[in-house]
């Protein structure tokens, strides 16, 4: 079965992890993939980890080329894009997988640590998807897969940077997808949970076994997939499981119109919003609006006995 035979691919972060996974299995599943992955570590032959993952797709019977840029450059995007066009004449799928943890505590976070994660996380991530996206707008078709983590849904202790680059990326995920909707572009954010260098040492064998990275494959290859119609959802995902995520907004609750609103007032208030109805919005603008109208409505009169 291969249902995205013809489709051409570039994974970043191919070459380790679950970069590697994903590039494997989109070629396994018929598609030609552009496998990026810096040359961090180059065996005595000259070759890094994109062009072993290379070579095992070649082995395989697929197609292939890798590609050694820095995300952070833009011009490792734009040569990501050529190596596909030119190589295979299209480009359908974006998987950004590139990413790097940087952990210091936030209060000893140098500037350096923190604006080098940021470039290769969120800046990486953009750079790429921009420059896919550009190309799939004139195509009037693409599927692009971001990968982010759950650090950027609820934070994560010493990896402040980390965290808030994945958080950038989930925003990022969604706003490019209300964009890129009108013109057969799906965009979606993925957050695996997955035995990687990240988190060895972490788990213990059982739960190693059961978060193998190419477990979560099938997932992104399901959003890759032409058939898919599914565009700017938040999907956690491990082994054979999956959760949907969501930025979720509690309900409106009023307090008085006065100079001091005091801490155990505003903290009864959270909790009144907590436990109201909760709404969730496809964009900023539309809870905007939302909220703006609820504040505009008269208040209603109370009922007399």
């Amino acid at each position: 079965m291969t249902p995205l035979a013809g489709q051409v691919a570039i994974v970043t972060g191919g070459g380790k992890g679950l970069g590697r996974a994903f590039a494997l299995h989109l070629a396994a599943l018929g598609a030609a993939v552009v496998v990026n992955n810096r040359n961090r570590i180059v065996g005595l032959d000259g070759r890094g980890a994109a062009d072993h993952v290379v070579e095992e797709i070649l082995v395989r019977g697929g197609r292939a080329v890798a590609d050694h840029g820095d995300v952070s450059d833009p011009a490792t995007a734009e040569a990501l894009v050529e190596a596909a066009i030119s190589t295979w004449g299209r480009l359908d799928i974006c998987v950004t997988s590139a990413a790097i943890t940087g952990p210091q505590l936030f209060h000893r976070t140098t500037a350096e640590n923190f604006a080098h994660v940021i470039d290769i996380n969120v800046a990486g991530t953009a750079l790429v998807a921009a420059a896919a996206l550009r190309v799939m707008r004139e195509a009037g078709h693409g599927r692009i897969i971001m990968v982010a983590s759950t650090a950027g849904l609820h934070g994560e202790p010493t990896v402040a940077a980390y965290a808030a680059s994945k958080g950038a990326i989930i925003a990022l995920g969604r706003t490019v997808a209300s964009e890129g909707r009108r013109r057969g572009v799906l965009t979606n954010v993925l957050l695996p949970y997955a035995t990687t260098q990240m988190t060895e040492g972490s788990l213990d064998p059982q739960q190693e076994q059961a978060l193998r990275p190419e477990l979560v494959a099938p997932v992104v290859a399901a959003l890759a997939d032409p058939a898919s119609t599914t565009n700017g959802q938040v999907i956690i995902a491990a082994g054979s499981g999956l959760r949907v995520a969501d930025a979720v907004e509690g309900a409106t609750v009023s307090f008085p119109d006065q100079a001091l609103l005091p801490p155990a007032e505003l903290d009864a208030l959270l909790a009144s919003s907590r436990a109201g109805t909760s709404h969730t919005y496809p964009d900023a603008q539309a809870a905007f609006q939302d909220f703006a109208s609820e504040l505009a409505r008269p208040p209603r009169p109370e009922r007399s006995s």
